[in-house]
């Protein structure tokens, strides 16, 4: 399957209080969510092509929220993570595989033992080809199993709402590997998809 993908799409950049967009032809921008963006970042941080990624709270319906207003489960907001990547180097479509590979995509609202609407699977989309590419890809993925795709494929339209996560959250694993959470449970994840997915490391 080799689905195109626009080389000139909606990047996006933080307001004060949200997201504006900006177009920048050199690069793409994928929004993705799949439980802790500490393990997520950590991920799409080692592969190839990425320039770089920002925590980020989105989708919800809270207006500036914090970290511990997405904990309570009641902001409407998923921890994802928008990666700015060099469709040169690496695809949007690749993105997507690496992204459904590295998670578990069959669990509502959850992700392990972090549970919570926050941890939910969801993918928003900056263009329409990234739509119609992300729907094949999770198409794909739905007939090689026989358990329910719960991921939730929207468009990032004026409505959305995005904000960074604060700061100490960005980077979270490089600077914190032996932090309870990251030893328990990002290395191990790191260790199986640097063992798995080598041909897209950097």
């Amino acid at each position: 399957m080799n689905i195109p993908t626009n080389t000139s799409i909606n990047i996006l950049t933080n307001t004060s209080t949200k997201t504006s967009i900006l177009n920048q032809p050199a690069f793409e921008t994928a929004i993705f969510g799949g439980g802790c963006f500490w393990c997520t970042e950590a991920v799409f941080l080692a592969v190839r092509g990425v320039q770089s990624v920002e925590s980020a709270y989105a989708a919800g319906n809270t207006l500036n929220p914090s970290y511990e207003d997405i904990c309570t489960g009641t902001t409407g907001h998923a921890e994802v993570i928008k990666i700015r990547f060099d469709p040169n180097i690496i695809s949007y479509e690749q993105l997507l595989h690496i992204f459904f590979c590295t998670h578990d995509a069959t669990t509502l609202n959850r992700q392990g033992n972090d549970v919570g609407t926050q941890y939910r699977s969801i993918i928003l989309t900056g263009s329409a080809p990234q739509t119609v590419t992300a729907q094949a890809v999770l198409k794909q993925i739905q007939a090689s199993t026989t358990a329910t795709i719960v991921t939730q494929i929207k468009p990032f339209v004026a409505d959305i709402l995005y904000y960074r996560a604060e700061e100490y959250h960005q980077n979270y694993y490089a600077r914190y590997p032996n932090q309870g959470y990251c030893a328990a449970l990002i290395t191990p994840k790191m260790a199986k998809f640097k063992q798995t997915m080598q041909q897209f490391l950097r």
